[in-house]
């Protein structure tokens, strides 16, 4: 048997507050890309699928230290979840607590076709300031960028840059780290600098504006396999085009 791959997608918000419509709104945005997922259905203590007839007003009532708990699809042989969570400001940038919606979906050619309108869906329900898509094998690789050692500082795979915790990034416009699909609302897009035409000619051609006025980056036309150095190679430029993304830029 082989390990079914998994879209690993990540959007980063501000803050809930109170009974938050944000957590329906980025679940409705998931289901909209992918008109066949319902995700009506939440998990027992023992993993079972329970059915939610009443999803939406479960999801509010179930709002908690920030975030929402798993729904999913209730479908075991093509799992897909959603959940939400909150980030303390102690560990969020610019000191400001956050609103991180996460999801995994099959690895498959319905998801790849859709990963951009999935990944705008939970971003702009969210009111995300910036967010990824990225195989999970490849998010492992590049979270060592920012994973403390126990001697000390990140020790990244691949030659990839080191970046700094979240919590030394100064603004909660600023991504923390790249992906194969990226979202950058409007004022991430500006902290970080993007579009320039000269130097973005690449990233343009596989870039799309959002509804709300953010932007969709896409760096390679595949699910990135940093196996394969051409898709290494992109998301190192990429890094070394915006500096500011994980903290890096000079202050």
């Amino acid at each position: 048997m082989t390990t079914q791959k998994k879209l690993a997608i990540i959007v980063y918000a501000p803050a809930l507050v109170g009974k938050d419509r944000r957590t329906v709104d980025s679940v409705h945005g998931l289901e909209k890309a992918l008109p066949d997922l319902r995700l009506e259905w939440r998990l027992s203590k023992s993993g079972r699928p329970i059915a939610l007839p009443q999803r939406d007003a479960w999801l509010i009532e179930s709002i908690a230290e920030g975030g929402f708990p798993i729904v999913c699809n209730g479908d075991q042989r093509y799992p897909v979840t959603v959940w939400g969570r909150g980030r303390d400001g102690l560990f969020s940038a610019g000191g400001q607590s956050q609103f991180e919606v996460h999801a995994k979906l099959p690895l498959d050619e319905p998801v790849i076709a859709s990963a951009a309108a999935v990944l705008e869906g939970m971003a702009e329900g969210a009111r995300a300031l910036w967010g990824r898509a990225t195989p999970y094998e490849a998010a492992v690789d590049i979270a060592y960028q920012t994973a403390p050692t126990l001697e000390g500082p990140p020790s990244p795979r691949r030659g990839l840059p080191a970046l700094k915790p979240f919590e030394h990034i100064r603004s909660p416009e600023i991504p923390y780290y790249l992906g194969w699909m990226n979202y950058w609302s409007a004022a991430a897009a500006n902290a970080i600098g993007f579009p320039d035409p000269a130097r973005d000619s690449e990233l343009l051609s596989r870039a799309r504006l959002t509804t709300s006025g953010g932007w969709l980056v896409q760096l390679t036309d595949t699910p990135l396999d940093l196996d394969n150095p051409a898709h290494l190679n992109t998301l190192k430029r990429t890094y070394e085009r915006f500096p500011e993304i994980g903290g890096r830029a000079a202050p």
